[in-house]
């Protein structure tokens, strides 16, 4: 099976994310390689309070992850996050193949530089009026 790009956003118990965020922040790594797939970039997104309670959790600490893996693969790592009593919900997404650098540098806290030919021209028109 051919290997994708998956972005996944996971949201963390912030009370068990309180007491090991190095231990809950491995999680998503450790089960990507586990299913033989390769981590791009995995970080804590935000902790905020959830925009409805989700069971009696008001507040999450969302996680974020970029991963190459087998697609036979993903049905096994989502059930795995289902049933992991420290993740409250989970998200993974396919990503595009061509939007895949420019979201994995955004992720990593860069900004990838755009080729010349995306760039803003140098001169600006207004009103339909050349400058």
């Amino acid at each position: 099976m051919a290997q994708n790009v998956y972005e996944c956003m996971v949201i963390f118990d912030p009370n068990k994310y309180a007491q090991n965020p190095g231990g809950l922040g491995e999680t998503i790594p450790e089960l990507v390689g586990r299913f033989g797939g390769e981590v791009l970039v995995s970080r804590l997104w935000q902790e905020q309070k959830l925009a409805y309670p989700i069971g009696s959790h008001k507040k999450g600490a969302y996680w974020l992850t970029y991963f190459r893996l087998d697609s036979s693969k993903l049905v096994e790592l989502n059930r795995e996050l289902r049933i992991n009593e420290a993740v409250v919900r989970s998200l993974t997404l396919k990503v595009e193949p061509r939007l895949v650098d420019a979201l994995v540098e955004h992720a990593k806290g860069g900004q990838k530089a755009r080729p010349a030919s995306e760039a803003a021209p140098a001169t600006a028109e207004v009103a339909g009026q050349p400058a």
